[in-house]
């Protein structure tokens, strides 16, 4: 391979591969990002699976991607099922095409459907690998590939648990450039045409939404209407706007309602506390900008992942947390407490602010990039 490399000459090669989520893809793009300020002349592909978000956002963030035919495990019986043995050797098949095609340096995992054929070919053909692990309980797919990664990068300590120990390395999980910018209170409110002088919970659920806490809000109409010290930035969610957009405490003048949240940067800079969901990029944004909150984990999620993530938080006094079926009736009242308590306000963000790595993705490039050059991987 480096042989046959040779004869095109050409810059550093890089594949980044996995998705499925906005929790895989924008750590992905992020180091992408990096590895770029790095080294301008990089080549970098994508892969990723065949009708995910990926295809559509990548694009957008300038860089190529291919495709494999490839898709999760379902819990019951169901023909995604049983095509799936097929649906891996054909993947594998392909990503063994692609890599001979683009002759990559190294490959890096995301964790993802698309991330297990590609980086287990490019580990049988000799090309060496990363994983980016973004959860404090890992995915299968990571779980898997993990005896034939170099590297392995995390975002929680104790991964030793899960990942050969010599392998790891704390990195925390990229994030996006623009939660570096600093805005100030005043600019924020302006923004979203809030009150800078009132206090701010901003509830979010993700871009398609979350029914928790919709809900959550949705039901603290009478510990708003009367209040005049209190705002809330609600951020309802694409699955979720027709219905919630329509209910009586998106009308009150303390509440502001949006569809989507594109400048998170300026939403943290209003809130004095979160309520979201324990996802691992939330949380790795809350990290950075050292936001007190209030962890509402998804019980849906494979492996029940954002609970250990929400816990890992709350084990170090950095978070607060509620379970799903009881944040509809106490996540607000809780956020009112917490925001009658300045002591415990100015506990959470100091603790949760210790968390917060704002150089991962420049770390995990600089690893990367290391291992693409033999004798640097150390």
């Amino acid at each position: 391979m480096k042989l046959e490399k040779l004869k095109y000459n050409l810059s550093m090669r890089i594949i980044i591969s996995g998705g499925g989520t906005g929790g895989h893809i924008y750590p992905a793009i992020a180091i992408a990002d990096a590895l770029k300020k790095r080294e301008p002349l990089i080549d970098i592909l994508f892969v990723g699976a065949e009708g995910r978000m990926e295809m559509e956002i990548v694009p957008e963030a300038g860089y190529p991607i291919k495709g494999l035919w490839i898709s999760g495990l379902q819990r019951k019986l169901t023909l995604s099922n049983l095509m799936f043995p097929v649906k891996v050797i054909n993947s594998m098949m392909r990503c063994r095409s692609i890599i001979k095609s683009f002759h990559p340096d190294a490959v890096i995992g995301v964790g993802g459907y698309a991330s297990g054929p590609l980086v287990k070919v490019a580990s049988r053909m000799g090309i060496p690998s990363v994983l980016q692990e973004q959860n404090s309980y890992p995915g299968i797919t990571n779980k898997l590939l993990a005896k034939k990664a170099l590297k392995i990068c995390v975002a929680y300590p104790g991964m030793e648990k899960f990942f050969p120990k010599e392998k790891i390395i704390l990195t925390g999980n990229p994030m996006r450039s623009q939660l570096g910018n600093q805005t100030s209170r005043q600019e924020a409110a302006a923004l979203f045409g809030l009150d800078p002088d009132k206090k701010t919970i901003l509830a979010v659920g993700g871009s398609l939404g979350a029914r928790t806490i919709n809900e959550t809000i949705r039901q603290s109409y009478d510990l708003l209407k009367d209040r005049n010290d209190i705002q809330v930035l609600w951020q309802i969610g694409k699955l979720y706007a027709t219905h919630y957009l329509e209910t009586p405490v998106a009308k009150l003048s303390v509440v502001r309602p949006s569809v989507f949240i594109d400048r998170m940067d300026v939403a943290y800079a209003l809130a004095d506390i979160v309520i979201a969901r324990a996802g691992a990029m939330t949380i790795s944004e809350l990290c950075l900008t050292g936001k007190a909150a209030i962890l509402v984990p998804s019980p849906y999620v494979a492996e029940d992942h954002q609970t250990h993530n929400a816990m890992s938080l709350v084990k170090l006094g950095a978070a607060v947390l509620i379970k799903d079926s009881d944040a509809p009736l106490k996540a607000f009242p809780e956020a009112i407490r917490l925001l009658g308590d300045a002591y415990q306000i100015a506990s959470l963000e100091t603790e949760i602010r210790k968390l917060g790595r704002p150089h991962a993705a420049d770390e995990i490039a600089q690893i990367i990039l290391n291992i693409a050059q033999p004798g640097q991987a150390s």
